[in-house]
């Protein structure tokens, strides 16, 4: 890991030359990898037997007959696609997203009590039919990127309606946030988790942020009131709960009257959390949030460095009570990192920041990305190797991490050559 005491070597020149041909040649590298990344979507992930995308290929490009199809990953096909069409239009990614927008209209949207399913099996038949707000949450997100591209109306009717759906069904009136999960029918459910690994609690700051994220996108397209209430609400719920106003990391579970329930530090949302926070701010024009973000992002950015390995890698995890570090580095991790130091740049002028996110993209270049069958690895080891037995396309592994962190630096060195 990296200490604190490391820092000062990132007050060295950056190599390459000046700023604006690093930032330059940084935008190229992204744009290139953005390019290749819906390629391999676009190629081999459509499913033309069963319509929509396939559910699982594994490391080797294998197709997993017979996978199941989750929501999130098709919500994040969607965004992905629909996002990189507002990038640059491109008539093979509107078409792929009108296919993705088209699926899960049909498949995934539960006509009869809302919401969206986990997931379907791979004809499309229902398979896991609980209402995981974090679901909703990323559907609205891709659907108010798919409007954006679209210009189709449905597509934002949808997106409100899902909106109104977790305001009324899951949202806690009487103490802020929202509750994790529910049945079919809105009802109490035992099991809340995301996935294994999660603990079974009511409030997660994972859900949180991704909530926070879809209001954020769908503000963008619905300048409505009480979804801006809603947005400020959601903000106040990250400074009141979510960051550890001591450590700076984020606090992962709470039971529904914001009891602490966890301990574990998870480098990657932390650092995913600063810039998601600081957007939802600017989407809503609330400047004296924006200005108090960016003071918590710096703080939070920091207590992340802790979590850099010396070759530009984030590792995963780290448990306290134990003094435990998970040695594992994921790939939607090393997104986030890229973007979350190169916000900090952003906010604080600091080139260490900016060495760190470059310094990552390195990593991500040398260890990260496929370079024989395309895509991103699931993550890799430390020693170096390859996690075995993940999936390229998964429940979880998806186009959007990745895409976003391209779509997030082109956009910000372009603006007006070095960020906002």
């Amino acid at each position: 890991m990296m200490d604190n005491k490391s820092l000062s070597t990132y007050h060295s020149l950056l190599p390459g030359g000046e700023l604006e041909n690093v930032l330059a040649d940084f935008r190229a590298e992204l744009t290139t990898e953005l390019s290749n990344i819906i390629a391999y979507w676009q190629k081999y992930t459509p499913d033309e037997a069963y319509g929509g995308f396939l559910g699982k290929i594994d490391n080797d490009n294998h197709v997993i007959t017979g996978a199941p199809k989750g929501s999130v990953l098709n919500a994040r096909i969607l965004w992905s696609f629909s996002a990189a069409y507002n990038l640059k239009p491109d008539d093979g990614a509107l078409q792929m997203a009108h296919r993705a927008y088209n699926y899960i209209s049909q498949y995934f949207i539960d006509a009869e009590f809302g919401g969206v399913y986990w997931s379907v099996d791979h004809r499309g038949e229902k398979l896991d039919t609980k209402k995981q707000v974090y679901a909703s949450a990323f559907t609205i997100y891709a659907l108010s990127e798919y409007y954006m591209a679209s210009g189709l109306e449905a597509a934002k009717e949808q997106a409100i309606g899902l909106y109104h759906l977790l305001v009324n069904k899951s949202y806690h009136h009487d103490k802020t946030g929202y509750m994790e999960a529910f049945t079919r029918d809105w009802q109490p459910l035992g099991d809340l988790r995301l996935s294994a690994k999660d603990a079974n609690e009511k409030k997660t700051m994972n859900t949180h942020l991704h909530v926070l994220e879809a209001y954020t996108n769908l503000y963008r397209i619905w300048p409505d009131g009480t979804l801006k209430t809603q947005i400020e609400t959601l903000i106040n719920n990250f400074f009141d709960y979510f960051i550890d106003q001591k450590t700076h990391h984020l606090v992962l579970f709470f039971d529904e009257d914001w009891n602490r329930k966890s301990d574990t530090v998870s480098h990657g949302h932390d650092i995913e959390a600063t810039w998601l926070l600081l957007e939802a701010a600017g989407v809503i024009v609330n400047h004296e949030k924006a200005d108090q973000i960016k003071k918590i992002c710096l703080a939070v950015s920091d207590a992340t460095v802790a979590g850099l390995d010396t070759d530009g890698g984030l590792w995963y995890e780290y448990e306290p009570a134990e003094d435990h570090l998970i040695k594992e580095k994921h790939w939607w991790v090393q997104a986030e990192a890229m973007v979350g130091f190169f916000n900090a740049w952003q906010i604080s002028g600091d080139k260490k920041y900016l060495h760190i996110a470059i310094k990552n993209w390195t990593f991500i270049k040398d260890k990260i990305l496929d370079h024989q069958n395309g895509e991103w690895f699931w993550g890799i080891r430390a020693d170096g190797s390859i996690m075995p037995g993940e999936d390229k396309v998964g429940l979880w592994k998806c186009p959007y991490h990745n895409s976003r962190a391209c779509i997030e630096i082109i956009r910000r060195i372009s603006s007006d050559g070095a960020g906002m």
